[in-house]
C-alpha cells in the first residue's frame, strides 16, 4: 500500500517530466497535418477530422463494447504469457540444461510469422476468442521468457556470495539483490511483450472475428472510411500508450530507484 501511495505522489512529477515526449507527439501530428494538405482527406484525413471522428465513436455504445472486447483478448493474452513467460524463464535461468534445450524452443516460436499462427489457430480452435488468444501468447511469450532467462542467467556472482557470506535473509536477498536486477531485464521484455500483443490481437481479429477493433478495421477498409480506419488506429496507439506510460513506466521508474 505504502509503494502505491508514493507513486501516486510522484505521480504529478512524473507527468512534468514528460512535457519532451508531449512535445514529439505535436509534432507527429504537426506532420500528419501537412500529409493532409498534400494528399487529400481520401488518402490521409486530417487530425481534426479524424478527432471528431474519434469523438462521436467513443459515444456510441457498440463501439465501445468492440473496444472492450478487444481489451479483453489482449489482456488475457498478454497476462497468460506474462505469467507463464516470467515463471517458465526464471526456472530455466537458474538450470544450465534447461536453458540450452529452450533455446531451439524460442527460436521456432520467434521466427514462425504470426499469420501463420493465425491460420493454424483457426484451423484448431475456429473463429472466435480462443484463436485470438493463442496468438497473443504465441507471439507475447518468447519475447517475455528471453527476458526472465537472461536476468536470471546474468546474476552477479560474487553479490550472491557476500550475501551468503553475511547470511543476509532471503527476503532481504530477493529483495535488495536478486530482485531489482531481474527486474531490469525483465520489465522491458513485458513492454515488449505488450506492443507485441496489441498488434498481434488486432491482425488475429482482422482475420479470424467478426467482433472488436480489428473486425471494425476491415469493415471501415471495405468501405474506404479513412477516418473511421485512423480513428480506430489512435484507440489502438493512445489505450497502449497508456498502460505503457500511466501504468508501468511509474512502477519501472520507483523499482528501480536503486540505479540513481
Amino acid at each position: 500500500m505504502k509503494f502505491i501511495i508514493k507513486i501516486l505522489k510522484d505521480f504529478p512529477a512524473y507527468l512534468w517530466s514528460g512535457w519532451g515526449s508531449i512535445a514529439s507527439i505535436f509534432l507527429f501530428i504537426a506532420l500528419w497535418d501537412m500529409g493532409n494538405q498534400l494528399y487529400g482527406d481520401l488518402v490521409l484525413p486530417s487530425p481534426l477530422e479524424t478527432f471528431n471522428t474519434l469523438w462521436m465513436m467513443l459515444h456510441d455504445e457498440e463501439v465501445l463494447y468492440e473496444i472492450n472486447i478487444t481489451l479483453y483478448r489482449a489482456a488475457m493474452g498478454f497476462g497468460l504469457s506474462l505469467l507463464l513467460g516470467s515463471v517458465l524463464g526464471l526456472l530455466a535461468g537458474f538450470f544450465a540444461t534447461a536453458s540450452m534445450m529452450s533455446r531451439p524452443i524460442v527460436t521456432i516460436l520467434v521466427g514462425m510469422p504470426p499469420i501463420a499462427w493465425i491460420v493454424l489457430a483457426m484451423i484448431w480452435f475456429g473463429m472466435g476468442d480462443d484463436t485470438v488468444i493463442f496468438t497473443v501468447v504465441v507471439a507475447s511469450f518468447p519475447i517475455i521468457f528471453v527476458g526472465a532467462l537472461q536476468g536470471t542467467r546474468t546474476l552477479d556472482g560474487d553479490l550472491n556470495e557476500m550475501a551468503k557470506s553475511f547470511n543476509l535473509p532471503w527476503h532481504m536477498k530477493f529483495v535488495d539483490i536478486y530482485f531489482p536486477h531481474i527486474f531490469s531485464y525483465i520489465f522491458p521484455s513485458w513492454v515488449s511483450g505488450l506492443g507485441m500483443a496489441w498488434k498481434i490481437v488486432v491482425m488475429a481479429e482482422l482475420l479470424a472475428t467478426s467482433d472488436g477493433i480489428g473486425a471494425s478495421l476491415a469493415v471501415a477498409r471495405s468501405q474506404l472510411d479513412t477516418p473511421t480506419a485512423l480513428a480506430l488506429v489512435v484507440i489502438m496507439i493512445g489505450s497502449l500508450m497508456f498502460i505503457e506510460y500511466i501504468i508501468l513506466e511509474p512502477l519501472k521508474r520507483e523499482v528501480e530507484l536503486w540505479r540513481s
